[in-house]
């Protein structure tokens, strides 16, 4: 299958362009790599640097390639630049994702896999852990972007038979999460523990996130090339984990004996997640297979060879 991924230097999406192209799948990146990896990128798949705000380049990647397939993982992520930048997020998230589905549409695309997320778009959870049919109610931004494209998703099927599938992710971790500015809680703990540094938690820690490791989430996104068009699922473990959890977690697998700084909440954060992810193991026989522990792991042995 010809397959464009958008974001195919980041961290989820490097694994995923991994596993497509182990799959004999003819793979293209799409990355501007203001946040994506130059190491990242599989030297299998052919890279264009290109920015998705850029109409014009996007639509020659796109009649270059002319994928049966787009997987759609770029996107600005950070929930706070998202609160003091609100343009700057709609532009790249929703405006950004438009000029994919049109270049797509141009080109006879026959579906697009969307990377949302499980956490942004519901908001303060009423009732844990959260459905498909939770109420939607962003508390932020950045989650008022992803589901908007969500929306748009559903209206280009409507109008244009453009097939899609929108994975609503948990809080992804594992190897080749940057743990340098936005990123997830794993990766930046890990970073300052192996240096010997004393991470900060913003609150009092306990606050809880649903973990779920990278490949889990690379295993839906293979299952949903040929299945689970025109659905909306949820991708996590059910399973709430609190800051201090990770901390202790991370501590015990770097061999930290050190104390955490409390610092005040931020913004746009919320304070429980947990994803109900019934519907994808019905429909896409999908269900996470990697412990907490195992990632943890998994996790630190990469940021310890990345740190060597």
């Amino acid at each position: 299958m010809r397959i464009v991924i958008t974001g195919g230097a980041g961290f989820i999406a490097s694994h995923i362009v991994d596993q497509y192209v182990q799959l004999g799948h003819q793979v293209a990146i799409i990355d501007d790599l203001s946040t994506g990896q130059q190491e990242n990128l599989n030297p299998e798949a052919t890279f264009y640097e290109v920015d998705i705000t850029d109409a014009r380049a996007v639509a020659e990647v796109m009649q270059t390639e002319r994928p049966e397939l787009i997987n759609h993982h770029a996107a600005q992520m950070n929930v706070r630049r998202s609160v003091q930048e609100p343009v700057f997020d709609a532009t790249t998230n929703i405006l950004g994702s438009i000029n994919v589905i049109e270049a797509a549409l141009a080109v006879g695309t026959r579906k697009i896999v969307y990377a949302s997320s499980g956490g942004a778009v519901y908001g303060e959870l009423q009732y844990m852990p959260a459905d498909e049919s939770h109420p939607i109610n962003p508390a932020s931004h950045y989650g008022v972007s992803k589901y908007t494209v969500e929306q748009y998703l559903s209206l280009y099927n409507q109008l244009a038979g453009l097939s899609y599938t929108a994975l609503r992710y948990a809080n992804v971790y594992g190897p080749r999460q940057n743990p340098y500015g936005e990123a997830g809680v794993v990766a930046i703990f890990g970073e300052q523990m192996l240096a010997g540094k004393q991470p900060t938690i913003f609150g009092d820690g306990s606050d809880t996130r649903d973990y779920v490791f990278v490949d889990d989430i690379v295993a839906a996104n293979v299952r949903v090339l040929d299945t689970g068009d025109n659905e909306v699922f949820n991708l996590g473990t059910s399973q709430p984990t609190s800051v201090q959890e990770v901390f202790a977690a991370v501590a015990e697998a770097t061999g930290f004996t050190g104390h955490s700084i409390y610092a005040q909440p931020r913004a746009g954060d919320i304070a429980y997640n947990a994803l109900d992810s019934s519907k994808a193991q019905q429909l896409l026989g999908w269900q996470p297979r990697s412990s907490f522990t195992e990632g943890i792991q998994r996790t630190m042995q990469f940021l310890r060879g990345a740190g060597s």
